[in-house]
Order: structure tokens, then sequence, then C-alpha cells
């Protein structure tokens, strides 16, 4: 089979050109007029000079031009290699060079830093401003006519599509190269699991350079024919209102965005009412959170598990038939998990191994990285990190990553375990475990926890705890914040707390 993302907005645009493709600031654009702006962006950079295989960087925030350039730049036989807009100048400099991005297109508040790293790096030969009042290097100029006598490359599967930079937690962040294969595979498995219907009307509040919203807001959207409603960014309130007034089917968020619209107060399951199901990845999901959630917004959470290098989704718990909760599902339609020893042996179910995938979605390596890549893919395995369970109906529960286990004087405490208990607390908002050196335990338990209740103390987790956890497992260690540090999808940054404790010792 041909997967072929470009192919995916061609069929939808022919089969539903009047249906409405995205919707952003109470403005429309059909599939009919994203199909043609986008063979515009793909014949003016064909024109431009961009070739098959050249990486264009993509540095835009939640905007119609993030998906129109996306699909423009595969069109023409392009690499999209998506960054964050907030990153710093060294950051984006990185990226640049280490992808040896021939152009790059992005947002217009971002003109100085790029124009400067255009000085640095010679290989960038094209810069498109999105709000530019230059016409030199304004992007309207991609839209506004189709160049002619230019025939766009023929795609195959194989064809590298993204190079997704993964944030690094020791050294410079990996470029994870993902084909077309890798991406749309994982779409059409998500399409099929969310069993997604060309009137659903999904919510891109994630941010769309992260391969969760890049595959299940944008590609699975677009391949089904359905309506992406874009909010720039995630706001908790704004988010609300767009889905009660746009009447959102589909919402897909990190377990940080539940947890914000769980805490507001003004709001009630009226708001949900057009929901058919929300969906959870990114990080795990607290088990307290989600009922919560769920109990107060009147609609279902289907929690699934993935990572930017297997673009990304490889479990999800069932929408119809039997949804375990805590658990990150089942395998999705022709991806394979297994939980293996440290020898790659797969382990009796319910014991805890490594989570390893393998299936169309894994990428294609790490990016000049032939080590990292085997280390990492091993006889078509993607070995995850992760430390993770897998029941007798194949669900499975993901436990830890292994580099956040702790072993308490020769005791493995898993960091997840102690933060469920925690969360049970109804004063505690976030959690976060880490472990500690200790001269005498080796490691100890540390929690950094945000309370909605000021008068809580140390004592009172303890306390609540010590009936749930056994005593190795018990924080020796609880340090209250006002909030702690998140990536730009909202993820819990535990590196950020263990680089502040190493400060603080």
């Amino acid at each position: 089979m041909n997967w072929n993302l470009n192919e995916s907005l061609r069929k939808s645009a022919e089969k539903y050109p009047n249906r409405n493709a995205i919707t952003f600031e109470n403005k429309n654009i059909t599939y009919s007029e994203l199909f043609s702006q986008v063979e515009c962006v793909a014949s003016n950079l064909v024109n431009e000079g961009i070739k098959s295989g050249d990486k264009v960087a993509l540095i835009l925030g939640n905007c119609p031009e993030f998906v129109i350039s996306y699909y423009g730049i595969i069109c023409a036989g392009g690499v999209v290699v998506p960054v964050n807009p907030i990153f710093t100048k060294d950051e984006i400099s990185y990226i640049l060079s280490n992808s040896q991005a021939k152009a790059v297109i992005a947002n217009f508040t971002l003109e100085p830093i790029i124009d400067s790293i255009k000085l640095e790096l010679n290989q960038i030969e094209m810069l498109y401003y999105v709000g530019s009042k230059k016409a030199e290097f304004n992007w309207e100029q991609l839209i506004v006519n189709k160049s002619k006598n230019n025939e766009n490359p023929l795609i195959m599967s194989e064809d590298l599509a993204v190079i997704l930079y993964t944030s690094g937690t020791t050294g410079r962040p990996k470029g994870a190269m993902l084909s077309h294969r890798n991406m749309a595979s994982n779409a059409e498995s998500i399409a099929k699991l969310v069993e997604f219907k060309e009137d659903d009307r999904m919510l891109a509040a994630l941010p769309m350079f992260h391969v969760f919203s890049m595959t299940v807001c944008i590609n699975t959207t677009i391949m089904s024919g359905a309506n992406i409603v874009i909010v720039q960014k995630f706001n908790p309130i704004e988010v609300i209102h767009t889905i009660f007034n746009e009447k959102v089917t589909l919402f897909a968020g990190v377990p940080t965005m539940y947890n914000f619209l769980l805490q507001l107060k003004d709001y009630s399951a009226e708001y949900f009412a057009s929901m058919r199901v929300c969906l959870s990845g990114g990080a795990s999901m607290p088990v307290e959170l989600l009922q919560r959630f769920e109990e107060k917004y009147k609609t279902i959470i289907a929690e699934g598990f993935g990572l930017s290098e297997t673009a990304p989704v490889t479990a999800f718990n069932p929408i119809k038939g039997i949804r375990k909760i805590g658990s990150v599902g089942v395998d999705i339609p022709g991806v394979t998990n297994k939980v293996v020893d440290k020898f790659g042996n797969e382990v009796p179910r319910g014991e805890i191994g490594e989570l390893i995938v393998k299936g169309p979605n894994v990428m294609i390596g790490y990016l000049g990285m032939p080590v990292a890549t085997a280390k990492a893919i091993k006889n078509n395995w993607f070995y995850t990190g992760d430390l993770a369970r897998m029941d007798n109906d194949g669900y499975i529960y993901i436990v830890d990553r292994i580099k956040d286990m702790i072993i308490v004087n020769g005791y493995n405490v898993y960091p997840r375990e102690v933060e469920e208990v925690i969360y049970q607390h109804p004063a505690i908002v976030e959690v976060a475990v880490l472990g500690i050196t200790d001269k005498d335990y080796g490691e100890i338990v540390k929690a950094f926890v945000v309370s909605n209740d000021e008068s809580i103390t140390e004592d009172d987790i303890l306390h609540f705890c010590k009936d749930k956890l056994a005593k190795y497992k018990l924080p020796k260690q609880i340090e209250f914040k006002k909030e702690l540090p998140k990536n730009s999808t909202g993820k819990i940054l535990k590196r950020a707390l263990n680089v502040e404790q190493v400060k603080v010792n």
C-alpha cells in the first residue's frame, strides 16, 4: 500500500470539496480551498528550488498557515522539520543546522532571530514569514499564484516526510526521521480506532509542532474529511467555550490540560454535551484525575500511549468495547506491543519489563546517529525505554520510565505508583515524584506537590499515604510549589525539577 500524506488530503478534497477543513477565529477554509492553497505553496517552493528530500523548517504556533505549509512542503517532496516557536536562538539554530534545513517558514516575530541564524548557516536559502510586512519574505507570496510548468514529484511510502526533534534529557535532541508510511499508517489506525467521521470536529489545542497534534489533530482529521477547529494555544476557559460554541466532537489533550479544565469552577457537563470522546496521551493520566474529570463533564477519556519515534501512537483504549482505566489500552490496528526482559525475551503476562513496539509506524532512525538508532531499534522492534506490564487481555499498563525508577536501599520504587496515591488526596492539584541521592539509602523518594489548600502540611500528606504505600515507598521529603515546570504540551518536566534539586544540594 502506498501511504502518502498528500494523497490523503487530495482524496478528501475530491470527496468533500465544500466541507470545512479548518475553522479558526470564526473563519472557515473548505477542503477545496485548502488543497488549492497547498498546491500553490508546493509549486512555489519547487519553483524556488526545493527538491525531493530537502528540509523545510516550520516554526509556527497553531494557525491555518501551519496546516497549509505542512502539506505544501510535503506535496513539494520536501521534509517538514517542525520547531517550537518559543525555543531560544541556540535551540533553533541547532535544529536548523543539524537538519540542514534549506528553507524556513516562521512567524514574523522570529525575523530578528532567524535572520541572524541565516548569517551563520550557509545552507538556508529561503525565508518566509507569516504576517511579515516585507514583501520579499512574506509567506503570502506562496499562496497567491500557483507557479506554472512545475510538476510535483512522485512521493513513495518510504520517503521521508517529517523530522521530529525529541527533547533530549541528556545532551542535544535527536532528530527522529518519520516516513510517509510511518505518519499515514498511524493516522489510518487512529481513524479506525476512534471511528472518525466526516462530520466530526476535532479541537486542535495541542501544539501543532508536536507529533500528538500532528497525527491525531491534523493528519487523521484531514484523512477522514473532518473539521480541524484550531485554537492558538491552550487556555482552559477559551478551550471550554470553543468546545461549546463550535460543537466540538473530539478533543485530544495531555493530562495537564484535563487537570486545568477540571479546576474550572463555573462550568459543568453542558459544555461537553457535543463531545463524542476525549483522547489523552503524552504522559500517564492519573486515575483519580480521569475519574474526577469524567464525573464532572459526563464524558469519557480514552487513554493511549505513544512516542515521537512511533509517529506517535502504539496503543489505545477501545472507544467501543472494554476500557480499562489506568491502562493505555491495547495494540492499535497494524501495530504490536510486547513487554520484554533485558535480553529481549517476552516476560509472562503481569510481569514488569521494557515495552517494545513493532509496526509500520516505527521511525526510519535518528538523523545522522547510527549508533543511537541501532541501540533503539533491534530486529525491527523499537525499544521505548518505558517499563510496563501487560495483562492477560493484552491491555498495557505503563509503570514508569526506566531512567525514572528509584532504588531505595535495594528496593525498586516506581514514581508513578507514589504519584497515583498522592493524587487521591482531595487537596492535591499536581504532583511529581523523583529520586534524590542519599548517603544511607542510595536514593530516597521526594515529592513535589501543588495544592489548592494552603493549610495542608507535609505530615498531612504522609499520614494520607502511610496506609496505602509500603514504608520504603513513602516520600522522605515533600516540597510545596506554586506550580510545576512543564514543556510546551503541558507535560510535567521532571528533569527541570532534578536540575533545581542538584542546584539546591
